[in-house]
């Protein structure tokens, strides 16, 4: 008999919502605890979770407890793998993986020294549709792939901290870019980077935020493949997200929320899944079972089967590295006006976004 996993969960916030509902369809996983220092009661409350914790560090000495689930702000990633290593919890941490390399470095070493598993959260290798297009890759429906695009857009952060440079290290690049960097990678078969070329802004949110609210960026890998990714919280009108994949004998494109949509306009607005009624106006396309859409529910699983020794985990802190490192170039790259090449060993600052502006 398998044996059920208990979680505790780290946050309460926007992408914790989505977490607790994706759990709610994993098979041999119950999340029995809650921590947060504001509102873990009234959070477990509405979840149905037996346990709150007000400081995370309770939440890890509860020996019931096999897996943490983390998603708070980016400057207290590393502190909160570490101290969940050290308590001996397999840990799951939300995107971008850390702020700095030197971070990422501390959190893969105490999750190895402990012998927990770390997995780097990136759903988009989860999301059905995307899914399906790299299983089309992977069984030569588009020959060689050579080019893979990726882009997430929207409005703005749905955290108000994301704001605030010195808590998330940078813009949009570091909340988004992240999920276009790792999809595209992973189509291409996590081939090793040859250069960065990144261009980025602050377009519209110049009163809210230091950081670049619009960037693009073209990943050079070996083997003659290339990366372009686009991300922005300068679009209106809802979530844009899709994919586009180019091979030698054929392609393929994936929009995430067209297609598994309904196309709505809305003067009163509506909610998403974990959005308040009337938070989304105008014209956007309103998501149908918009949490299992985006691949929470079957990343979840793969943690969890990756913890019971079922699956091999795709999606590793290593991983989680690799990524900030090539935002860093992208920073610097955008700053500097140059291509960045690689092997590339980055400056060390206190946050990725000191590449491309000093604060």
């Amino acid at each position: 008999m398998t044996k059920t996993l208990k979680v505790g969960t780290i946050g309460t916030g926007f992408v914790m919502d989505l977490h607790h509902i994706a759990f709610g369809w994993v098979r041999d996983a119950e999340v029995v605890a809650v921590s947060s220092p504001n509102n873990a009661r009234k959070f477990a409350d509405e979840h149905k979770v037996e346990k709150a914790y007000g400081n995370y560090h309770e939440l890890l000495k509860d020996k019931e407890i096999d897996i943490v689930d983390i998603a708070i702000p980016n400057d207290l990633h590393c502190e909160a793998v570490v101290s969940a290593a050290k308590a001996g919890k397999h840990v799951i941490i939300e995107k971008p993986l850390c702020v700095t390399l030197e971070e990422a470095d501390k959190m893969i070493e105490a999750c190895k020294k402990a012998g927990v598993l770390l997995m780097y959260a990136e759903e988009l290798l989860f999301a059905p549709k995307y899914v399906r297009a790299k299983v089309l890759v992977d069984e030569g429906a588009v020959g060689v792939p050579f080019l893979a695009k990726q882009s997430e857009e929207h409005p703005g952060p749905h955290m108000p901290w994301f704001w605030d440079v010195n808590r998330s290290g940078g813009g949009v690049m570091l909340d988004m870019g992240c999920h276009s960097i790792e999809y595209t990678r992973w189509v291409l078969g996590k081939p090793k980077v040859k250069s960065v070329t990144a261009f980025m802004g602050t377009y519209v949110h110049k009163e809210k935020t230091k950081g670049e609210d619009h960037s693009y960026a073209i990943i050079e890998y070996e083997g003659d493949k290339l990366a372009m990714i686009e991300n922005s919280w300068a679009k209106g009108g809802g979530v844009d997200d899709r994919c586009e994949i180019y091979g030698t004998k054929g392609h393929t494109r994936a929009d995430l929320l067209r297609g598994s949509s309904l196309l709505t306009y809305s003067e009163e607005g509506y909610g998403y899944a974990v959005e308040k009624a009337g938070t989304t106006k105008g014209y956007t396309f309103t998501m149908f079972e918009e949490v299992w859409n985006y691949g929470f529910p079957q990343e979840m699983q793969h943690f969890v089967d990756s913890v019971l020794g079922k699956v091999t985990c795709m999606e590793t802190g290593e991983d989680g590295r690799e990524v900030l490192k090539i935002m860093y170039a992208a920073y610097q790259s955008a700053g500097e006006g140059r291509k960045i090449e690689f092997p590339y060993q980055p400056p060390k600052v206190k946050k990725p976004i000191d590449l491309w502006k000093k604060f």
